[in-house]
């Protein structure tokens, strides 16, 4: 196949192509099972949401505080609970635009591929959903290397977030013996303005119902502004 006549598709996922925050709603989620302290973990996890919008966000400091709960539990469990969440928090907020726009990539034979710094463990079945074989999304520990096993509660790997996620694709593009070089168009999608580096990495930066910051950001700089549905 000439890898030239292919073209790449990087999707962000939350408020993107979902017009929620997965990892956030995740967190609230948490508290309603009770499963997590509710006012302290809350309190937390609204901070953390906070820092996420205006880009201060430290990420290992969150990744372990939004993971330390999975280890308590077992890969059981937990998969009966992100059912319940997927049934009662994602499916509900899947817009047919978000799925029409996948599918055009997709159609086109496009490589298409979901780019997040929300962790694997929430977003690999709303991935899933999408019809989206790779994710790339900050990795979680298990407690022997095996994915299927019990989680440590901690991170592991180089975060997807900021310029991480120019690390992650670069390395998982490395992996299918592809450069940014190998394709005709590179696109992006995505709301944040945490995301403006790997927007300016792609040939067809869109910004994807933008937060202020990247929406100023994409109309001073000509990108494209596409409004798929108004975020919550």
């Amino acid at each position: 196949m000439n890898k030239t006549k292919r073209n790449l598709a990087l999707f962000d996922l939350d408020h993107t192509l979902i017009p929620i925050d997965s990892d956030y709603e995740w967190g609230r989620f948490m508290v309603k099972l009770g499963i997590v302290d509710v006012d302290s973990f809350s309190l937390e996890n609204d901070r953390f949401h906070s820092a996420y919008q205006a880009g201060k966000l430290d990420i290992h400091m969150y990744l372990r505080a939004m993971l330390t709960p999975l280890a308590k539990y077992s890969r059981q469990q937990l998969a009966d609970w992100h059912n319940l969440f997927m049934h009662e928090v994602i499916n509900p907020t899947i817009h047919p635009a978000a799925r029409a726009l996948v599918l055009e990539h997709q159609k086109a034979n496009d490589l298409c591929c979901i780019v997040t710094a929300t962790n694997a463990f929430i977003t690999a079945p709303i991935a899933q959903l999408f019809g989206i074989k790779t994710l790339i999304a900050c990795e979680v520990e298990t407690t022997d290397g095996n994915p299927n096993s019990p989680y440590t509660g901690n991170p592991i790997g180089v975060p997807s977030y900021r310029e991480g996620k120019i690390t992650r694709v670069r390395a998982w593009l490395d992996s299918l013996d592809y450069d940014w070089k190998s394709f005709r168009h590179t696109y992006f999608y995505s709301d944040s303005h945490n995301d403006i580096p790997l927007l300016e990495k792609v040939t067809n930066p869109v910004a994807t119902n933008p937060d202020k910051k990247l929406r100023e950001y994409a109309l001073a700089r000509a990108w494209s502004v596409l409004e798929l549905f108004k975020s919550t």
